[in-house]
């Protein structure tokens, strides 16, 4: 049972606050309304999902609100009334609200759905085929991916400019080099889940030939390894997101994964195939904003959250607005 009912609450984007209404049968349903009074730019143009009550949701990372804000400011802009129900803690919550239908609709990554939701333990190099087999897949789920944008946020290792000029390293294998020749100078900080991963250290270090003690391997939080990656110490090198907006304001270096080890984690819209069905303008909705979306795109609006302390839905409207999307 799936029922969109619009709930005044403060999200997470506010405050981390959610007050719930309860429903018989169906469990809490959360959200606010998106009350912007935004109008048609380049999208949305005679308000194509008109009288069409939308709810977006996404993860709760910087990147993963910004852009369920885009979304809804997108469905706004053409006609519909929107509920926010974006900030929902975990990769799999997320995803089951699109899939019941609780929500209509998030940006998620074609890796993720390869390998986290449909379980696949070895992703496809080519990023078109990925999204490809990803959208094939997914439909007995119920589920429709749209075209993908060109915003890749995969892992990747990364080096200040300092100790890169010292030990001449530009890519993975340029590091699985220095491993064998000076193995003391390669030590890395990782998030926990990183290090076990097989899409992470563990996986890499077989790609590359790299062998590296645990003794060299220090485990921290996310935003603890950007800092102390920057200071180069305790660790040369560091685990960030390629679209992180921390990576030029700490002046950090993106070591270029030569081997194509890493997967593909293109951001596509991923829509509730019956509400999709209900509403298919969505699809023409969301394609210019999906296509303009790539990894200088969100490095930009995720610093200015992360960085600057903005709000994530002022930057995601901000940023529609300059593109000409949308009109405020």
């Amino acid at each position: 049972m799936s029922i969109r009912v619009p709930v005044r609450a403060r999200t997470a984007l506010a405050a981390g606050l959610v007050l719930p209404l309860p429903l018989a049968g169906c469990g809490l349903v959360s959200g606010s309304p998106m009350t912007d009074s935004v109008q048609p730019g380049s999208i949305g143009r005679g308000e194509p999902l008109k009288g069409a009550q939308l709810t977006v949701t996404s993860k709760e990372f910087t990147e993963q609100i910004v852009l369920g804000q885009i979304m809804g400011l997108a469905f706004k802009a053409a006609g519909a009334d929107v509920v926010d129900r974006t900030s929902i803690q975990g990769t799999v919550g997320a995803r089951e609200a699109v899939k019941s239908g609780t929500a209509d609709g998030m940006y998620e990554y074609t890796g993720t759905g390869w390998i986290t939701h449909l379980g696949h333990t070895r992703p496809i190099v080519d990023p078109h085929r990925q999204w490809k087999a990803v959208r094939d897949a997914d439909r007995k789920n119920g589920i429709t991916w749209l075209p993908p944008s060109r915003l890749n946020n995969t892992y990747a290792l990364a080096v200040n400019d300092r100790l890169q000029q010292r030990y001449g390293v530009r890519t993975l294998s340029d590091v699985a080099r220095l491993a064998k020749t000076d193995p003391s100078a390669v030590t890395v900080c990782v998030e926990n889940e990183f290090a076990s991963r097989e899409d992470g250290l563990t996986g890499m270090e077989k790609r590359y030939g790299m062998d590296i003690p645990s003794s060299r391997v220090h485990k921290m939080s996310g935003g603890v390894v950007y800092t102390q990656a920057s200071k180069g110490s305790p660790c040369t090198f560091g685990e960030v997101f390629t679209t992180d907006g921390r990576i030029k304001s700490m002046k950090l270096n993106v070591l270029a994964d030569d081997k194509r080890f890493f997967p593909n984690y293109n951001a596509a819209p991923e829509i509730n195939s019956a509400a999709l069905r209900e509403h298919p303008q969505i699809a023409e909705v969301l394609a210019p904003v999906t296509k303009a979306l790539d990894n200088d795109v969100a490095r930009k609006l995720n610093a200015k959250v992360d960085v600057d302390g903005e709000d994530p839905h002022d930057v995601a409207k901000d940023w529609m607005v300059e593109k000409g999307f949308i009109k405020d």
